[in-house]
Formats: structure tokens, sequence, C-alpha cells
């Protein structure tokens, strides 16, 4: 195997395999994988401007089921701490976000077993009705397998309702590691790498723009870090011609403070920095048919994520007005607008704000 000629099929946007990207990683230096990477964003992105949006992130629901070992967020429903934010809470969140000039609201929460497909069918239309300009990033591959199955209905059955209410695109949460090897130790009542994958089929059938992310630096080997971004790779070949399908990727290293993931099993980020870099140029790589590539910059720290601008990815992401779920685990890093903005230009780019969609303002 040769590393020349593995470059040359990535530069000529030709997809690699799984042997030859477990190849590049463990041979080639990190130096040459950021140069090549670089051009190829180059040729997917000419000119010098990076991406950024602003949009709020709010948890429908801190009550989940699930109860996944990297997670300090959910509650029982029996919990003192246990909500379901309310309507009036809604408008406050979603009032300061257009007084900051944004339009989006990214709506996650718990696999809260009292909510169903009609609650939430209640909440987009309501939320549309008193904002209709209003854009839904919202739920995730594991809710709508969740809701599916509560509901017996088919994943299609469920986003079409969904879309009807208002649901704009969907976010690529609940992705973690698709090895069901590894999400029976981590995530054990959560959907599997299949059903993830398959509802990600249906969403771009519908015409639904997705995202896709990874969260890496655990008990994942590097085999398995490599087999998710060929699931995703695959998925993304099969979108109908001119779907969205996943118009971007961000994969994000594992925070472990205080998760049952560290405290029974003693597992910690094992992420360095270069090996950040090393993964955000192969997945740049690899991911030949995904246009966007996003560095975390919540949890890798904004210096990490400029040079990652240099390594294969060309969007900043959003300024995040609000996040709780990775933050209880250890991340710390925040950014009001203007310091989005001065991150970009301080990388050496033009910053262009954008909607969900990769339409620039």
């Amino acid at each position: 195997m040769n590393l020349v000629n593995i470059f040359d099929k990535a530069l000529r946007s030709e997809a690699i395999s799984k042997d030859e990207a477990f190849y590049i990683y463990e041979k080639a230096a990190l130096s040459d994988l950021i140069f090549v990477a670089n051009e190829i964003r180059k040729i997917k992105h000419p000119g010098n401007t990076v991406g950024w949006i602003i949009d709020r992130n709010v948890n429908i629901t801190n009550v989940c089921m699930s109860h996944c070992m990297f997670c300090n967020f959910y509650k029982k429903k029996d919990d003192g701490e246990a909500y379901i934010t309310s309507i009036e809470q809604y408008k406050q969140k979603i009032d300061e976000l257009f007084s900051l000039g944004g339009n989006q609201l990214l709506l996650q929460g718990g696999m809260n077993p009292e909510l169903g497909l009609e609650f939430y069918v209640n909440l987009f239309k309501t939320l549309k009705t008193h904002y209709p300009t209003l854009k839904l990033h919202a739920l995730g591959p594991p809710e709508i397998v969740f809701i599916a199955k509560k509901e017996k209905k088919s994943f299609r059955e469920i986003l079409e309702k969904l879309m009807a209410s208002g649901l704009d695109s969907l976010p690529g949460a609940g992705a973690e590691i698709l090895s069901d090897r590894v999400r029976k130790i981590i995530s054990p009542a959560k959907c599997s790498s299949q059903e993830w994958l398959d509802v990600m089929r249906e969403a771009h059938k519908q015409n639904l723009p997705t995202s896709a992310t990874m969260m890496f630096g655990h008990i994942e080997t590097l085999e398995e870090r490599i087999e998710h971004l060929l699931h995703i790779r695959e998925v993304q070949n099969e979108k109908p011609q001119g779907a969205y399908g996943f118009l971007s990727f961000i994969p994000w290293p594992f925070q472990h403070v205080g998760t049952q993931l560290n405290k029974k099993l003693n597992v910690a980020n094992t992420i360095t920095d270069n090996d950040y870099l090393r993964f955000i140029a192969l997945s740049r790589m690899v991911l030949n048919n995904i246009p966007n590539i996003q560095p975390s910059w919540l949890t890798v720290g904004v210096p990490l994520a400029q040079v990652c601008l240099h390594a294969g990815a060309n969007d900043f992401g959003s300024v995040m007005i609000e996040e709780h779920v990775v933050s209880e685990a250890g991340a710390n890093y925040w950014l009001e607008k203007n310091e989005m903005v001065d991150a970009i230009k301080e990388a050496g780019f033009e910053p262009k704000l954008r909607n969900q969609k990769f339409e620039y303002f």
C-alpha cells in the first residue's frame, strides 16, 4: 500500500477503502494528512470562507430511560430535578434567540417514557404558531426509534408526522460510535447502529436535511471509528438524487468528568490534540460525499478548532447559546457571537453566517 496513491485518490474525491483509511491514519505524518485534507477542502470549498450559525440548544426534558454511561444530564421521572420544558420557558428562550440574531432551535432531550408522538406534534405546532419563522432542528435518530416503537409505527410515519408539524431538519445526535459492540456497553437501551442508520436513510428519502456525528475516545477501537465513517458514507451514497442528505459531519471527544463510564469502568478521554487533528483530516478524506466538516470547539477549545480549519474542516458550527449535556461532563468552552466571528478571522478566514441548510447570508 502506498501513501501517495491513497492521497491521490482522496484528492480526486474517490472513495478510499477501510484498509487504506487505516493505513494513512497509522502511517502518514500528521503534517501530510493536514496538507492533503486542506487541499481537499480548498477543492470542495473554493475561496476563504468558513460558515457559522446562531442557534440555541434547548432540552425538551431531562427525563430519559436510556441511562447512557457517558451522560450526566439524564434524570429519572421521580427525581426532584426532573423537568419538561414549558411553553412559557420556550417563549423566553426563543425571544432571546431572536434578539441575538438567530432563528433556529436545536431541540433535544431525554427519551421520556411519558412523551409520545402526540406530545412532539403538539409542541412543534405550538412553537411554529407562535414563531412562524422559527426553524426546528430537533430530536435525532434515537428519539425517532423510541417514538416509533412506542407508537408501533414506522420511521417513515413518525418523520412524516413530525415534518408536517414543523420539523425542519434532523440532527445526527446519538450516533456515538456506530458499533453495536460499543453501544451495548455505553448505551444499551439506545437504538442500534442499524436503526440509527435506517432512520437517516428514511430522513433522506423525505428530503429532510441531516447531520452526522461521532463521540470517540472512550472504549472504541480505531477500526470501529473508521467503520463509523464508512457507514455514514454508505448511507450518503444511497440518498435520492437531489436530496439534502448529510450536510455535515461533527466528531467530538468523549467528555468523561463524573460519568458512569469513568467511575465504573475507569474510562477517560484518550484523544490528544494531535489525535483530533488527525481524525478531522481523515474524516475529510474518507467522507468524500459529505460537503462540510465541523470541529467541536465546545469540547476541544477554540485554538485547536481554529487549527482544524487548516486540516480539512470548513465550518465552525454554532455559538451554542445554551448547552447542558456535554458541559455537565467537562466541556467548558463558550463563545459569544462576536467571539465566534473573531475566532474565524484569527484563523485566517472570512466568517459567513449560514442556516442549517448551509445557505449563506
